[in-house]
């Protein structure tokens, strides 16, 4: 496997589709290599695959995992004594979550990774920042739910950190009120969970008739959609309302998961999500998992260069999607877009605020 270091100097956006698709190809056989040497359960179902990995030709062809399988087995690549942290999929009461096993080295790759594909949107400097959570949700060091390793994950581009809930997911007006007062005139960076985003902010701040100043704020927000369809809130709505009541126009969504943390899938000025150099999206055939063209509806998987500490670099999602385009987005960032159109039907519900109950 090439360095670590020397494929996180790889610029986020910057390979056209002949020179990832090789390293993408390269990488991965080689990450299934390592994984079928140090995960048994792994190199068992490449078995009852029956694949050579030598002879595969494309990084498409090598098999994938279902997502859910990580909520059944410990799936780990490396011995017990240099795991670093453990993260957890969100899940209501009585189900089952996936436990991802971290090494210090994919860890530090994921955060590495993160900070790159975020700083594209935007740029290096560290900004005023407001997590629109809990601050419960990272005390735990060594152990975080989705939203916990969201949060931490995010912190990274912040120079002063404000969480606008407290422990009972309240609204601190007051609070949010003097971190504007104290950064005004400057960008103001807010992460948050989109239905937590939605119940806890926006639909409080109407409640209160509050319309603080984010005029100057960029939100990133992922996750919670399934809750606000059935609520009939689209995409645009949830931009539209939220432009209303504090003034905010730069909103992206991202697509990722903890299965895979670190690559994520963030949106773009044209409302498309966007492979990073570090992963890639392939949408399969629902009937036969064959490889579906441009523009063809189907199963997402997601395969990402990042997790050496366990087997999740190629998994395949119970999300629906289809691709838009590769290397010809107008916003100038190469690799494959393409949008998303929820959980499939009768899949388990899961992710990182669909799952979110109030106690």
């Amino acid at each position: 496997m090439t360095d670590m270091d020397a494929l996180l100097a790889l610029a986020p956006y910057g390979l056209d589709r002949e020179a990832k698709q090789a390293l993408l190809t390269r990488e991965l056989l080689a990450l299934s290599r390592h994984h079928a040497a140090g995960c048994p359960e792994y190199a068992r179902m490449l078995s009852a695959w029956g694949t050579d990995l030598d002879r595969i030709q494309s990084h498409e062809e090598i098999p994938f995992l279902p997502v859910r399988l990580f909520k059944e087995f410990s799936l780990k690549s490396v011995p017990q004594e240099q795991l670093y942290r453990t993260m957890t999929s969100s899940g209501t009461t009585g189900q089952q979550v996936s436990r991802i096993y971290l090494d210090r080295e994919t860890s530090t790759a994921q955060s590495k990774a993160l900070s790159k594909i975020v700083a594209n949107f935007l740029g290096n400097s560290r900004l005023p920042m407001i997590i629109l959570d809990s601050s419960a949700l990272v005390s735990s060091r060594t152990q975080f739910s989705a939203r916990g390793a969201g949060i931490l994950g995010f912190s990274i581009f912040a120079r002063d950190r404000f969480f606008a809930l407290d422990e009972s997911m309240a609204l601190d007006v007051e609070g949010l009120k003097a971190f504007l007062s104290r950064h005004r005139g400057s960008p103001i960076f807010l992460f948050g969970f989109t239905f937590i985003i939605w119940q806890h902010f926006y639909q409080e701040l109407l409640r209160l008739g509050e319309k603080p100043d984010l005029s100057a704020g960029i939100l990133i927000h992922g996750g919670g959609w399934k809750k606000l369809t059935s609520q009939a809130v689209s995409p645009q709505g949830f931009k539209a309302a939220l432009g209303e009541v504090c003034g905010i126009t730069q909103i992206h969504d991202y697509y990722g998961m903890v299965e895979q943390t670190g690559t994520i899938y963030l949106e773009c000025e044209q409302g498309h999500l966007h492979a990073p150099v570090w992963s890639d999206v392939t949408i399969r055939d629902p009937w036969d998992f064959s490889v579906a063209p441009m523009g063809q509806r189907g199963l997402i998987q997601v395969s990402s260069l990042l997790p050496r500490s366990y087997p999740g670099h190629i998994l395949l999602t119970e999300d629906e999607g289809s691709l838009l385009g590769e290397d010809d987005c107008p916003c100038g960032r190469k690799g494959k877009y393409f949008t998303v159109f929820g959980r499939v039907a009768r899949a388990e519900v899961r992710g990182c605020s669909d799952t979110y109950e109030h106690a």
